[in-house]
């Protein structure tokens, strides 16, 4: 019995790291910033409660959002279109990705600069995990499930302009 008592204790000391570092955060973080859904399925309501009627139901797991305000357990968020509602806190996680947002396709290049090869074209509302933003650059290295190039900011919502991410 003492064996497993240790073992739990372990384990609930391993996982609150990981579970906070995961979460999209306690009140008093900066606002804006950013976050993306957990699942496929998310609740935004018209208010800061599941008392507030459901305004839209997001079906793309890990699309980025921007919270923009905060009130106990829930975050207002505004989507890639400007949307605003509120939706629960354990919806959203800190890891960060972006959602390409150009008409058509957007050009993904093997290097950070316009002038290089392009080596695919990510289609509007497909989305990739953010590897880095270096700084001063108008490019971040984005990862698309089998490959990962270079995609100009201004092709995707998720990352703020000026935005470092290493």
């Amino acid at each position: 019995m003492a064996r497993f008592c240790l073992f739990l204790v372990a384990m609930i000391c391993f996982a609150l790291p990981v579970a906070a570092q995961e979460d999209d955060g306690d009140s008093g973080r900066t606002l804006p910033r950013m976050a993306s859904f957990r699942s496929n399925h998310i609740n935004a309501r018209s208010g800061p409660g599941s008392r507030y009627p459901i305004e839209w139901i997001y079906k793309q797991k890990n699309a980025p959002v921007e919270i923009v305000a905060e009130f106990e357990l829930w975050r207002k968020i505004k989507d890639w279109e400007g949307s605003e509602t509120w939706v629960h806190k354990a919806m959203l996680t800190n890891k960060r990705w972006i959602k390409i947002t150009k008409s058509g396709t957007a050009d993904v290049f093997a290097k950070p600069q316009s002038d290089s090869r392009v080596i695919a074209k990510a289609e509007d509302q497909v989305i990739g995990k953010i590897e880095k933003c270096p700084e001063q650059k108008d490019f971040c290295l984005i990862k698309f499930s089998t490959m990962e190039g270079w995609v100009n900011r201004k092709d995707f919502y998720g990352v703020y302009p000026e935005e470092v991410i290493n």
